[in-house]
């Protein structure tokens, strides 16, 4: 097995099913309706609604890097505002994560070895993940799923 085969395997374990630690970030949204994922049980945090969007952005900014794009920031911004808080909503902000979730790991599954030691933005800085190499850019996604799906498990108990 290649590396990038290792690395789309624990993208799809985070994103899909049988995670190491627990569930997935899809298994963890999993039964959460429109009115639970714009609640906020905690006053001061995001929502789970806007984690979802803050997701789908980084996980189109990574593709983007990966296509040669300097994007520092997703381009509806860090933590987007729902737009619109109905059922059908979610269901669109769900149907947007996997379709970019899936568009990424399409794009990783099409990279070689070569290409981990790459540095995808030159811009060192913890705030935009930019600095590191394709290797840890890509480790770090799997690792923003299931560290925001720590959350929303929380969330989803407030």
């Amino acid at each position: 097995m290649t590396e990038i085969e290792r690395l789309a395997d624990q993208l799809q374990r985070a994103f899909y099913r049988d995670a190491w630690c627990g569930p997935s970030l899809l298994e963890t949204l999993e039964g959460v309706t429109a009115a639970r994922a714009a609640a906020r049980p905690l006053v001061r945090a995001h929502s789970i609604w806007e984690i979802v969007l803050h997701l789908g952005g980084w996980k189109r900014t990574v593709l983007q890097r990966l296509e040669g794009q300097a994007v520092r920031l997703p381009e509806e911004g860090d933590w987007p505002q729902v737009a619109d808080a109905s059922e059908r909503g979610w269901q669109q902000t769900l149907a947007m994560l996997q379709a970019r979730h899936d568009a990424l790991l399409t794009a990783v599954r099409g990279l070689s070895d070569a290409r981990l030691d790459d540095v995808l933005i030159t811009e060192s800085s913890r705030e935009t993940g930019g600095g590191v190499s394709c290797y840890v850019t890509l480790h770090g996604v799997a690792q923003h799923d299931l560290y925001h799906g720590g959350q929303i498990s929380l969330l989803k108990k407030g």
